[in-house]
């Protein structure tokens, strides 16, 4: 089968969208390889992986430990396991650095997000990984990204055409729905760090939401019906669109992902089971083309 490159942030990575795509490519016989910025073992957003910090006494040592609203915004039992299993991978605690890696010997190219901004701005504004996903485009690799992967996926500018790398193609990506519904959550039971579910905020002036994900993404494409949500006549809109269903192995109701040609995209960590299954279609698909 193939191989998948994974680039991580140093720190802050969403552990739902990395462990639980690595699981399913790797039962799917895809092998998958990291990368960080200094070749060093990435870790997770550690609020999404326990949900400690995330109710209004998670800044009291001890009383952190009691975790209520955590345990709902937090990855679920099945990505935390996948995460412990994560960290022993062989692959995953030795990662390439983003500087020595290229794409001659992998096969596809997975980019997941986060949303803490301490680790994911410098990922989502790396110079060299935006110029790795140009490379992906050019060489008509899968490329699969969800969530603020989007986002560094919109910022790959091609030097040929002076256009991001999803101009004319269809994508999703965070919506402005999902992402400000938990910011609103986090200002009042984070109320110390109040914008820790925005990766960056609107500069005065600026309208609210000009920094979302789904709006930035928007304004790297051709034209601003290229970025697909949910269709409301779905009959699973509402599971899709809850912000709280999360699709697994079994049960993709939940999930909302799109296609275009080699791109594979989806919104956040409760499409990952769905997303990863599709992106090991499209690696099998190229591999017998």
């Amino acid at each position: 089968m193939g191989t998948v490159l994974v680039p991580l942030p140093a720190c802050d990575f969403d552990p739902t969208e990395v462990a639980v795509s690595w699981r399913v490519l790797r039962r799917l016989g895809h092998r998958v390889r990291f990368a960080t910025p200094g070749a060093t073992v990435a870790t997770a957003d550690d609020l999404m992986v326990t949900g400690r910090g995330l109710d209004p006494w998670g800044a009291i040592p001890g009383l952190d430990r009691v975790v209520l609203v955590g345990r709902v915004l937090r990855a679920n039992v099945v990505a935390r396991a996948d995460y412990a299993a994560l960290l022993e991978d062989p692959e995953f605690t030795a990662p390439s650095g983003w500087d020595a890696v290229d794409l001659d010997t992998v096969d596809g190219l997975l980019l997941p997000g986060g949303h803490r901004a301490r680790g994911m701005r410098p990922y989502l504004e790396s110079e060299r990984l935006q110029g790795l996903v140009v490379d992906a485009f050019r060489r008509d690799l899968p490329v699969a990204a969800i969530c603020h992967g989007v986002l560094l996926a919109a910022r790959s500018i091609d030097p040929r055409t002076g256009r991001s790398v999803l101009y004319g193609r269809r994508t999703t990506a965070l919506t402005w729905s999902l992402e400000s519904r938990a910011w609103r959550v986090a200002r009042v039971t984070r109320f110390w760090d109040r914008d820790y579910y925005r990766t960056y905020v609107e500069a005065p002036g600026e309208p609210r939401g000009y920094m979302g994900v789904q709006q930035e993404v928007t304004r790297a494409l051709r034209q601003s019906g290229d970025f697909v949500d949910v269709d409301p006549d779905n009959p699973n809109a509402a599971l899709q669109s809850s912000g709280r269903a999360r699709d697994s192995d079994d049960d993709a109701r939940p999930a909302f992902v799109v296609r275009d040609a080699n791109y594979l995209s989806a919104r956040w960590p409760g499409d990952v089971h769905s997303f990863a299954r599709g992106f090991a279609e499209m690696l099998a698909g190229a591999a017998t083309e």
